[in-house]
């Protein structure tokens, strides 16, 4: 066995609990060895070891080149601890000139709800982030929703961010704007941040943490961490043990974990080191909405030690 298949191997073991089911696994892996043997040895290893464990290439990609520039600083390979540090992954340093307004590191319980009477109604529960996900091709009815929300968390602690409808947020005045990653190319950011919203980006993974991370929003958003119907997602779930590492390397941002998390699932979600939950469908559908927000809010703040 070469040097190379030994760091691989040594990886997986390290860090069996980041793998995904076997069938994602198998259809990242192939991609991600093409390239072996063009690299040098740290690369190559933990390249394939990262395909092995299910990462999607970009990902590999991303945390191989990482583990690379690792090693060249430290002089230091060991197995058992992931790249976390910004510097290798190329990140800019804090403080930044051209970042987003800061929201709180802690942004709690985070709603996300398909219309204004949701918001108002969870606002008045005192859920302390909510965001209107209003699904629309009606400019007059997106602008009226938009309006209607912002209104709705007034006399509220909530803060509201908007999704995907940056332009009617500027105009109705909304707290911050979301946007996914396929959205933030379309979207005016610097017109946002002229306009002093927050703005919070989306992301699924090393390589959209990285590009959202180059825009320095004020919140980023992992996910889907568990299996998620309410939408398709491009991507298999992340699960509680790579949003860890994510967690660890994206430190000095407020973090939102998202995607299936129901209560059940809070405390390994929280004991990640995010400071946010965000939830859809265990709020909207169940029996009492308040009675569970309630909940929610309990356990976060008692994992936060608040």
């Amino acid at each position: 066995m070469n040097q190379q298949t030994i760091i691989t191997q040594a990886i997986i073991d390290a860090h069996a609990n980041l793998a995904l089911p076997q069938e994602h696994a198998l259809s990242t892996a192939t991609s991600s060895q093409q390239s072996l043997g063009s690299e040098n040895e740290i690369y190559a290893a933990v390249k394939a070891a990262c395909a092995q464990l299910g990462f999607v290439d970009i990902d590999a990609h991303c945390v191989a080149k990482a583990w690379q520039h690792s090693v060249a600083r430290t002089g230091l390979f060991n197995a058992n601890t992931w790249p976390t540090e910004p510097e290798d992954f190329g990140m800019k340093p804090w403080p930044r000139a051209d970042a987003f307004l800061p929201c709180p590191k802690n942004l709690g319980l985070y709603a996300v709800l398909p219309d204004a009477s949701w918001v108002a109604r969870m606002a008045k529960a005192g859920v302390p982030t909510v965001q209107l996900r209003f699904k629309s091709d009606d400019a007059r009815a997106i602008d009226q929703e938009v309006r209607a929300a912002v209104e709705a968390v007034k006399g509220t602690d909530a803060l509201l961010f908007i999704n995907d409808h940056w332009e009617a947020a500027i105009e109705a005045g909304a707290y911050g704007v979301h946007l996914g990653q396929e959205d933030m190319v379309d979207a005016d950011l610097i017109k946002i941040r002229t306009a002093k919203l927050r703005l919070g980006l989306s992301s699924h993974g090393f390589a959209e943490m990285l590009r959202a991370d180059a825009f320095s929003p004020s919140y980023i958003a992992c996910g889907a961490i568990y299996p998620t119907t309410l939408k398709r997602m491009m991507t298999a779930p992340q699960g509680p043990g790579r949003l860890h590492w994510y967690a660890r390397l994206m430190r000095d941002y407020p973090l939102v974990a998202i995607g299936g998390i129901d209560a059940s699932k809070l405390s390994e979600v929280l004991a990640s080191g995010v400071g946010s939950i965000a939830v859809v469908r265990a709020l909207v559908v169940a029996e009492n909405p308040e009675a569970e927000a309630a909940n929610f809010q309990a356990a976060i703040q008692l994992a936060q030690g608040i």
